[in-house]
């Protein structure tokens, strides 16, 4: 199963990205309640986006975050010096088992038992 990151639902949308559908389609697929926040927060979203954007997270499985999410964010986030939304997301993945899809694996490539791929670059 997969923890899809932000970016990968906002590049979904582009039609140079439009393989990458297929993964946020699949309702076995998952997405962090942080990238919500993060995607459908953006104040430049045209109401196009914006709705295809609501379509998405209808159809994914959204992981809230609790108190367990963020006190193992508060860990990684102090081990390794992450961002708070990166650190939600992957204490997401880890205790879900998921593997973190992201096109921005540099943000997590050192954190120790995360399963990372970039489904943009790995093709």
């Amino acid at each position: 199963m997969k923890l899809l990151d932000s970016n990968i639902l906002i590049y979904s949308y582009q039609k140079a990205y439009r393989y990458l559908k297929n993964l946020v389609l699949d309702p076995s697929n998952s997405v962090s309640e942080i990238s919500r926040l993060e995607v459908l927060g953006f104040h430049k979203l045209s109401e196009e986006e914006r709705n295809y954007l609501e379509s998405v997270f209808f159809i994914l499985n959204t992981i809230p975050i609790n108190k367990e999410v963020i006190d193992k964010a508060i860990e990684l986030r102090k081990k390794y010096k992450i961002k708070s939304n990166d650190s939600i997301v992957a204490a997401t993945a880890l205790l879900n088992d998921l593997e973190l899809f992201t096109r921005n694996t540099s943000d997590f490539e050192n954190i120790e038992g995360l399963k990372i791929k970039n489904p943009i670059d790995d093709l």
